[in-house]
């Protein structure tokens, strides 16, 4: 039986790798969408700048508290951080390869990016279907790699919380190799 899940329960890769995170530190929840993870991170007492274009979805996090956002569209026009830089970086379900090496120069040295999304392979299952917004093989890890300790890094397919095929990294900017790594998902 698979387990369900709330839209609002935040992915268990986040939950894991949050606890890198510097305390009571500046996240951006790229492409926040419903505000799962941000909601869940400042919860836990991090201050958070959510972004997306739904409008909608932003009003729903503009009471919660710690939450600060910002509706952009995130693909055209400027990039809207310039100047910026996050103790740490989250995107989940979300790929615009052109924006990715501006969102590594926006997370601070020593910063934790946690990305978890599609890959080739998902389009088995519906939607992302286009390879626009897939990840081919290995390319996060390639993209990260370069600038990022890469602390942990999977790819394949998965069951829960439904049928998926997905990348997922969480890195930390600059070389860092004595790094302590959180306790396995359950």
């Amino acid at each position: 039986m698979m387990r369900q899940m709330s839209a609002l329960t935040p992915s268990p890769w986040v939950t894991r790798f949050a606890p890198l995170i510097a305390a009571g530190g500046e996240v951006l929840d790229f492409a926040c969408g419903n505000g799962r993870h941000a909601r869940w991170l400042a919860g836990r007492g991090f201050r958070i700048e959510a972004v997306d274009r739904d409008a909608v979805a932003l009003e729903l996090l503009a009471a919660v508290p710690h939450v600060t956002t910002r509706e952009a569209d995130l693909e055209v026009g400027t990039w809207p951080y310039e100047g910026r830089q996050f103790d740490a970086i989250v995107v989940t379900n979300y790929l615009f390869r052109q924006r990715l090496p501006l969102l590594l120069t926006a997370l601070a040295h020593g910063g934790v990016l946690i990305y978890e999304t599609f890959m080739v392979g998902n389009e088995r299952f519906g939607k992302p279907s286009n390879p626009d917004f897939l990840l081919r093989s290995h390319e996060l890890f390639e993209r990260v790699s370069g600038s990022c300790t890469v602390l942990a890094y999977e790819q394949g397919e998965v069951a829960e919380p439904k049928p998926a095929v997905i990348q997922r990294i969480c890195a930390v900017k600059g070389h860092a190799p004595s790094l302590r790594l959180p306790a396995a998902m359950p």
